[in-house]
């Protein structure tokens, strides 16, 4: 997940996590538990709170508004069309055109587009283009960005200030134990295969699907199919016996390193919550059926509490 950082609150962790359960069951095995083990995995959750609660992380997304109509009026004022939770009360106008997204800024609105001042009319390029434009608003504390989902196109709205980030009560997760980081045999498929995805506002979307996975666990064999690039890095996509019983309900995901010599660490206690734990703006895609696995996976981020709002 990048370079460590926060190591007060790695050392911290490590020390919550010296005298939690995932010690007292290798003490029991009659072995020694390895420090640099959990080290590693308190560092990993550290950098996983740092990325997710940074100002533009994803518990700062405060909405997602479809562009229904040829052109919306945005702003969080009461005449706007669109209606921002947070920003100036006009922001300009965002307007459909062949497939393409542009907006123009409402005079007087101080924006930026990728960090430069914006002043006149411009084409907003989406998350599906290779340079995601991004516009910012409230000194950068707001940033909008156009995604696209199918044949519809979004606003997807952050803001430093959002709820979700400003009230984020933390991550809960299992004890980290050394028995969930398993080696596995990578398959890989014939090459431009791909896999159906799902979302959670049902678009369909054909992924790179450059293999599988095959790893054991109590005696049986298991399999996971991979995303992500042939020869790169691999992404999961998964739900097991514990989703909806202690992890989100929709399911988890998984990072690997690209598979070396045909094999591949699947490390469980690395599962983390999708986006859509933490926001209902998000577009988390679903766990494929081939990834749903009759499997008690007792490791990795637990469902996300959410803090109760005192009425």
């Amino acid at each position: 997940m990048g370079k460590y950082t926060g190591w007060l609150g790695v050392a911290m962790l490590l020390g919550a996590l010296a005298g939690c359960g995932s010690d007292e069951k290798a003490a029991d095995a009659g072995k020694a538990v390895d420090v640099d083990f959990l080290a590693d995995n308190a560092a990993w959750r550290e950098q996983r709170r740092t990325e997710l609660t940074a100002p533009d992380g994803w518990t700062s997304l405060v909405g997602l508004h479809w562009l229904e109509l040829k052109s919306h009026f945005v702003g969080s004022g009461p005449g706007s069309g669109i209606r921002l939770a947070y920003g100036p009360a006009k922001l300009g106008m965002v307007t459909q055109q062949d497939k393409r997204v542009f907006l123009t800024p409402e005079a007087g609105a101080a924006l930026t587009l990728n960090g430069e001042p914006l002043k006149g009319r411009v084409e907003l390029e989406s998350d599906r283009d290779a340079n995601p434009s991004v516009v910012g608003f409230d000194e950068g504390k707001g940033l909008l960005t156009v995604i696209e989902r199918g044949s519809r196109h979004a606003l997807r709205v952050k803001h430093a200030d959002a709820e979700s980030r400003t009230q984020f009560i933390g991550l809960d997760y299992w004890p980290a134990q050394e028995d969930w980081r398993i080696e596995g045999r990578f398959i890989p498929h014939p090459p431009g295969r791909t896999l159906t995805i799902v979302d959670v506002i049902g678009v369909a979307t054909e992924s790179p699907n450059p293999g599988a996975v095959e790893f054991e666990r109590g005696g049986r064999t298991f399999r996971l199919e991979a995303l992500g690039a042939a020869g790169g890095p691999l992404f999961f996509v998964l739900a097991d016996r514990t989703s909806g019983h202690g992890s989100y309900p929709a399911g988890r995901f998984l990072d690997a390193a690209a598979p070396q010599a045909g094999k591949v660490v699947l490390d469980f206690n690395r599962a983390y919550n999708p986006p859509c734990a933490f926001t209902p703006y998000a577009t988390c895609p679903l766990p494929p059926a081939e990834n749903r696995l009759d499997l008690l996976v007792d490791a990795g981020e637990k469902a996300y509490a959410k803090p109760i709002k005192v009425l």
